[in-house]
C-alpha cells in the first residue's frame, strides 16, 4: 500500500510549526523538519513549494486555528482579552510564530489584511452602540488589546522577575489576567472627550463651564 500521503502532510505541517516556532524562518531547517516527520525532504517541496512557502502557511494556519478557538466578540472585548490570553498561555508557539514572522516577513499581505478587516468592523459597530467608547479610533482599541493581553508574556525576564511570585506560577498568572482585563475594560469606556468622535467621524466639543 502507497503511503498516505495526507498524513504525511500533517506530520509535516506539525514538525515545521515546532520547527519555526523554535528558530524561525531564517534559522529553520527543511532536513530538521523532514526528519521529525519521518519524511523525505522532497515532500517538503512537492506539497508546499518552498520553506518561505512552507513557513507562511504554518503561521497562517496556528492563526487560523487561534481564531476558530477564540472567536472575536466586540460585545465583550475583555471577555475576549481573557480567553485570548489563556488561549495564548496554552499555546505559546503562536506568539513565538507570530514573533519570528514580524521580523522575518514584516511586510503585510492581503490576506493578512483582511483578517483584521472584520474585528475593526465590529470594534465600529459596537461603537454605535455604545457598547465601546466612541474616544479611540478602533485600530487603536484592537491595537492597545492586543498589547495588553500579550504584556506579561512579551515582558522583559527582568521585569518579570520582580513580582511577588514566580513569573508563571498560576497564582501570578491569575493576578495578571485580572488586571489585564480591567484595563481592557478601562479602555473601551474612557469618557468622550475634545477631539474626533471615532465611531461618528464629527469632532467632539469640550463641555462648556457653568
Amino acid at each position: 500500500m502507497p503511503p498516505d500521503a495526507t498524513a504525511t502532510k500533517k506530520r509535516l505541517l506539525k514538525a515545521a510549526y515546532d520547527e519555526f516556532a523554535q528558530f524561525g524562518l531564517a534559522g529553520g531547517r527543511v532536513d530538521r523538519i523532514a526528519e521529525a516527520a519521518q519524511a523525505n525532504k522532497r515532500m517538503i517541496y512537492v506539497h508546499f513549494g518552498n520553506k518561505d512557502d512552507l513557513f507562511d502557511l504554518v503561521v497562517a494556519n496556528s492563526l487560523a486555528d487561534l481564531a476558530k478557538a477564540v472567536p472575536f466578540a466586540a460585545d465583550d472585548l475583555p471577555g475576549y482579552a481573557g480567553r485570548l490570553f489563556d488561549y495564548l498561555l496554552e499555546h505559546p508557539q503562536v506568539l513565538r510564530l507570530t514573533g519570528w514572522a514580524q521580523l522575518e516577513r514584516p511586510d503585510a499581505t492581503p490576506a493578512q489584511v483582511d483578517a483584521y478587516v472584520p474585528k475593526i468592523d465590529a470594534i465600529a459597530s459596537a461603537q454605535q452602540q455604545n457598547i465601546v467608547t466612541g474616544t479611540v479610533a478602533p485600530t487603536d482599541i484592537l491595537a492597545l488589546l492586543l498589547g495588553l493581553t500579550t504584556a506579561w508574556a512579551n515582558a522583559s525576564p527582568a521585569l518579570r522577575s520582580l513580582a511577588d511570585q514566580p513569573p508563571w506560577d498560576g497564582e501570578r498568572l491569575r493576578i495578571h489576567r485580572v488586571a489585564m482585563i480591567a484595563a481592557v475594560q478601562a479602555l473601551i469606556t474612557l469618557p468622550p472627550s475634545t477631539g474626533e468622535d471615532h465611531s461618528t467621524g464629527h469632532l467632539r466639543t469640550a463641555p462648556t463651564p457653568n
